[in-house]
């Protein structure tokens, strides 16, 4: 029984939550022959504030214009 954990920020609307469910069962009973019924998927939506990247949260990354995102990896 697979059982997917996807983590978002907060913000997704009900439908592309929806999509997210339906695309990942699909994948999983395309990929792994499973069962519909036997595939588990849980979104866990996150504040900004409690997710980090770059060495910063994400809503301070937001703050600064996204400047690290344009200079150069």
């Amino acid at each position: 029984m697979p059982c997917v954990n996807i983590q978002i920020i907060k913000g997704a609307t009900r439908e592309q939550k929806a999509q997210l469910v339906e695309e990942v069962t699909d994948s999983l009973v395309q990929v792994l022959d499973k069962k519909p019924e036997h595939i588990h998927v849980v979104i866990q939506e996150v504040e900004e504030e409690n997710w980090g990247f770059s060495g910063l949260l994400t809503d301070e990354w937001k703050k600064m214009g996204n400047r690290l995102d344009h200079d150069g990896d």
